[in-house]
C-alpha cells in the first residue's frame, strides 16, 4: 500500500489529498451541527472570524504584535546561540560549561517555567513574551550550530590559512558558507517550534498578541475565534515553511554542494 501510493502521479496524490481535506471539513460541519457553538462552531463561524484578522483593526494588531514578538525572540536566540556556539569552537576551554552544561540545562528547563519565571521578573509585558520564547529556542541553535562547526573541513581551513594569517578573511569566506546550510536548518525549526510557544507564553505574560486574544476569548466562549488562531498558526507555519524557508535551504544547500 505504501509503495503504490508512493509510486503514484501528482494528479492522484493532489486528489487524496483534495478528498481527505473536505472529509474533514465535512466531518466539522455535521458535528457542529448536532453540538452547541461554543463546543463546536461551524466552519462558516470560523470563517467570519477568520475574516475579522482582515477586517479587525483590534484582531490585526494581535496579529501584528505575536508576529513581532516571533521576529525578535527567533533573532535574539539565534545570534545568542551562534555567539556561544562559536565561543565553545574557538575557546576550547569554555566548552564543558557551554555544551555539557548550560545545553543539557537549557534543553531541559520547561517553557512554561521559563514564562512563570519571566513574569515575576518582568510582569506582564512584550519582554516576558520574548524572553520565554528565546530560553525555549536557544538550545535548538546552540545545539545545531555546534553541528555545523564540529563538521567543518580542517583541511579546508588549513588551506584558508596559508593564504592568510588574518582570521576574519578566513572565517568570512570559508567558516558562514559552511555554516549557512546549518544556519537555513536551524532557522526552519525554530520557527516551527516558536509558534508553539509563543501562544503560552503569551497567554500567561502578555497582554497582547495571539495568546492573549486566545485568552480574552475562553473567557467569552468564542470558540470560533479560538479555531480561527489555530486555522491562522497553521497557515502561517506551512506557508512560510513551503514558500519560504524550503526553498531557500534547498538553495542554499544546491550552492554549497550539500543535500537538501
Amino acid at each position: 500500500m505504501i509503495a503504490a501510493t508512493a509510486s503514484a502521479s501528482p494528479a492522484v496524490k493532489r486528489g487524496v489529498a483534495i478528498a481527505f481535506a473536505a472529509l474533514v471539513i465535512g466531518g466539522w460541519a455535521a458535528a457542529s451541527m448536532r453540538l452547541p457553538a461554543y463546543v463546536m462552531p461551524s466552519p462558516a463561524d470560523v470563517g467570519t472570524a477568520l475574516l475579522g484578522f482582515a477586517t479587525d483593526a483590534r484582531r490585526l494588531g494581535h496579529l501584528v504584535a505575536t508576529l513581532r514578538n516571533v521576529a525578535a525572540a527567533i533573532g535574539l536566540s539565534f545570534v545568542l546561540g551562534a555567539l556561544l556556539a562559536l565561543v565553545a569552537h574557538y575557546a576550547r576551554w569554555s566548552d564543558p560549561a557551554i555544551h555539557r552544561r548550560l545545553s543539557p540545562f537549557l534543553n531541559a528547563f520547561s517553557g512554561i517555567g521559563w514564562t512563570l519565571l519571566a513574569v515575576i521578573w518582568f510582569g506582564v509585558s512584550m519582554t516576558t513574551v520574548v524572553f520565554s520564547i528565546s530560553a525555549v529556542l536557544l538550545p535548538f541553535a546552540l545545539v545545531n550550530l555546534r553541528e555545523g562547526l564540529a563538521a567543518l573541513d580542517r583541511e579546508l581551513g588549513e588551506m584558508g590559512a596559508s593564504f592568510t594569517r588574518r582570521r576574519l578573511p578566513v572565517f568570512a569566506m570559508i567558516v558562514l558558507p559552511a555554516l549557512a546550510p546549518f544556519a537555513i536548518a536551524t532557522l526552519r525549526i525554530m520557527f516551527g517550534v516558536s509558534w508553539k510557544v509563543t501562544l503560552t507564553a503569551e497567554l500567561f505574560g502578555g497582554n497582547e498578541g495571539l495568546g492573549y486574544l486566545i485568552n480574552l476569548a475562553r473567557q467569552e466562549f468564542d470558540t470560533a475565534t479560538i479555531f480561527a488562531v489555530i486555522l491562522l498558526i497553521v497557515a502561517a507555519v506551512y506557508g512560510a515553511d513551503r514558500w519560504l524557508l524550503g526553498p531557500l535551504q534547498r538553495l542554499v544547500a544546491r550552492r554549497t554542494g550539500t543535500v537538501a
